[in-house]
């Protein structure tokens, strides 16, 4: 089965080889798809070193747009039947992906969510990344009527068929809401599986602000309200 990885990338010119290494290095008939989103250090140029990557594919925007949009830019270029998206700094490790996939290869889920609060790395409780992150999640929980550990997770692995179907409007961070949410409300079990985590701040590069949180916010409530 083939696995798409998605990879939003923006400013993270000290990470992007590293993280394309790592990815690249696990054992999966996988294609990487890079959408650099108008970055302003040097990655947008940086990544042309890839231009003839067999593995690689890059596609630019020519303003910022936003997380969400780099990924939905991305969505249309899949060629595999299971989609991840994989952030471009070195949080995640890429060494997880196989066995996240291996229930969907199994068939016996369509949707995988990698926790961090499953793991061994957690993220420290004090962050207020932490903090109100664990609040999201409650929220979304209870809005509904779900149980998850940690929706606002990177690494979500679907069928790419059905995240196709969600009709996906995000634009930045809110990118984790919305799949949850539709998801939910279609009643698509979600399966979680513990990850590795290693978190960063602001100091190195982290981009979610603590506003993101009523975009977040907003698209729980938009989705429920939607027919």
């Amino acid at each position: 089965m083939k696995l798409s990885i998605v990879m939003p990338v923006y400013n993270e010119i000290g990470t992007i080889d590293e993280i394309l290494a790592r990815v690249r290095a696990v054992p999966l008939d996988k294609e990487i798809i890079v959408v650099d989103d108008c970055s302003t250090d040097g990655t947008r140029a940086h990544l042309e070193r890839y231009a003839d990557d067999p593995v690689i594919r890059v596609f630019h925007h020519d303003r910022n747009c936003g997380k969400g949009r780099a990924i939905r830019t991305a969505l249309q270029q899949v060629t595999g039947g299971v989609v991840v998206i994989q952030d471009a700094d070195l949080e995640y490790d890429p060494a997880d992906l196989p066995g996240l996939l291996a229930p969907i290869e199994r068939g016996e889920a369509r949707v995988v969510c990698g926790s961090r609060h499953l793991g061994p790395g957690r993220p420290c409780a004090v962050s207020p990344y932490y903090l109100g992150g664990k609040f999201l999640n409650w929220l979304t929980c209870r809005i509904y009527r779900i149980h998850l550990t940690d929706a606002a997770t990177c690494y979500k692995m679907i069928e790419t068929d059905l995240l196709r179907s969600l009709d996906l409007r995000c634009e930045r961070f809110e990118f984790c809401a919305e799949v949850i949410a539709k998801l939910a409300k279609r009643g698509i079990p979600i399966l979680e599986l513990p990850i590795s985590y290693a978190p960063r701040d602001k100091q190195a590069g982290k981009k979610l602000r603590w506003w993101d949180g009523f975009g977040v916010l907003w698209t729980l409530l938009r989705c429920k309200l939607a027919r």
